[in-house]
């Protein structure tokens, strides 16, 4: 056996056939390892994926708000992030955890994801108010005051703001201003606009119950990030009190409230945003009159005659404080029974009546339905739930006329042109 081996091993090997598969093969076996362990990625990818992702309350990218603190590639497909929250107790924490690891593992060669959370600093918070919101103390004495010395300048005043103040008002009370002002709101938003709600309602607040809202304000520093439902953000003393609390205020405290309603508040320059008013002609719509300026008044009335008289008051008053009252809403028009014919149950024409007196439009007519009110009780608005119920529709439509017909011809210019 020794013998015969040795004389195999003796054979002359020809190795001019042994090294040209040698170089074929070492190549292809480099490649199969590279695919096997996956394209590489860098930190710098990371991060340039995780820029789209914006903070589900401030509508800004994390890695612009400075909340991405850290991004390390572990190995075997695993990315390490670290992300400061705003605040503890970050209510949005999840949704947050949800949106990096989402934009993070559609990058080729990521597979997961190792995500640690920290908080910002107070200095942190204080420097992303500045950025977002401004100097707190910059305008202080330059704005409408009402015997506060910090008065700040409300910018939706200023000439070259983008935002529309619409004042919803009426008369009396219990004619469903705050379920226009609600389902108007989320008709807004449904159709790409940025809107915000402020309560103004301070007596008898219910706009967190009519939008649904499940969670308070956020505090950063001396700014309150409001809560959002429906793509609408919304304000109101009804999220600082305990439930079912009243409010027992007199008038200095009132405007003070509204003032930090409209400057303290980071609104982030809706195109839209909705005064609830409270009924009547009190010294809070005396206040918004001096504070927005720029403001277009939309009065919701009934049918009823007695109703109408009462809100042309309120187009009155509005009327003498120079802002001008773009049209009317009617409410509870009539209902439709079983049998399929309309009742108006609280007469007719007195919208028309009150739109002639004043001259304006009529701009829309709600019927009476048992799915508006309920939607309102539920925090479910009609027009975010059912856009195809009656009710719905009437809202869309008057929400389009709003912004497109009745857009301001005026242009506002941030400096006056010397020609």
């Amino acid at each position: 056996m020794i013998a015969d081996t040795a004389a195999v091993n003796a054979v002359p090997v020809d190795t001019s056939t042994i090294l040209p598969i040698a170089v074929v093969q070492i190549p292809q076996a480099i490649d199969t390892l590279v695919a096997m362990s996956g394209p590489v990625v860098t930190e710098e990818q990371i991060v340039e994926a995780l820029r789209p992702v914006e903070d589900p309350e401030l509508h800004r990218s994390i890695v612009d708000l400075g909340m991405v603190r850290g991004v390390s590639i572990l190995g075997n497909g695993v990315v390490g992030i670290l992300i400061a929250l705003t605040v503890p107790g970050c209510p949005l924490k999840a949704e947050i955890e949800k949106r990096v690891s989402d934009a993070a593992t559609q990058l080729d060669g990521v597979e997961s994801i190792d995500l640690e959370f920290t908080v910002m600093s107070d200095e942190d918070r204080e420097n992303l108010r500045k950025t977002l919101h401004g100097d707190a103390g910059a305008s202080a004495g330059q704005g409408q005051a009402h015997g506060h010395a910090e008065g700040r300048v409300v910018p939706f005043a200023k000439n070259d703001s983008k935002t529309r103040p619409l004042l919803i008002s009426s008369g009396k009370g219990g004619v469903g201003k705050s379920t226009v002002t609600t389902n108007l709101a989320v008709a807004l938003a449904a159709q790409g606009y940025s809107v915000g709600i402020i309560d103004a309602d301070i007596y008898g607040y219910s706009i967190p119950r009519m939008l649904g809202t499940d969670r308070d304000p956020v505090a950063i520093d001396e700014m309150l990030i409001p809560p959002e439902m429906y793509g609408v953000r919304a304000i109101s003393i009804g999220y600082f009190v305990p439930a079912g609390e009243a409010v027992i205020w007199r008038g200095p405290m009132l405007h003070k409230a509204l003032e930090q309603f409209l400057t303290d508040v980071f609104w982030d320059e809706p195109d839209f945003l909705l005064i609830d008013m409270p009924p009547g002609t009190g010294d809070i719509a005396l206040s918004l009159s001096q504070y927005l300026p720029r403001g277009e008044v939309f009065v919701v009335t009934t049918p009823q005659p007695a109703a109408q008289k009462v809100a042309a008051m309120s187009a009155a008053m509005a009327e003498k404080v120079n802002l001008p009252v773009r049209g009317i809403i009617e409410n509870m028009s009539w209902f439709v029974g079983d049998d399929g014919k309309k009742y108006e149950i609280f007469g007719s024409g007195g919208g028309q009546a009150l739109a002639d007196q004043v001259g304006v439009p009529l701009i829309g007519q709600l019927p009476l339905v048992p799915a508006l009110r309920e939607g309102g009780d539920d925090g479910k608005p009609i027009t975010a739930v059912d856009p195809e119920s009656e009710s719905a529709k009437i809202f869309h439509e008057m929400a389009r006329q709003i912004a497109v017909d009745m857009k301001p011809k005026k242009i506002y210019s941030p400096q006056p042109k010397i020609i």
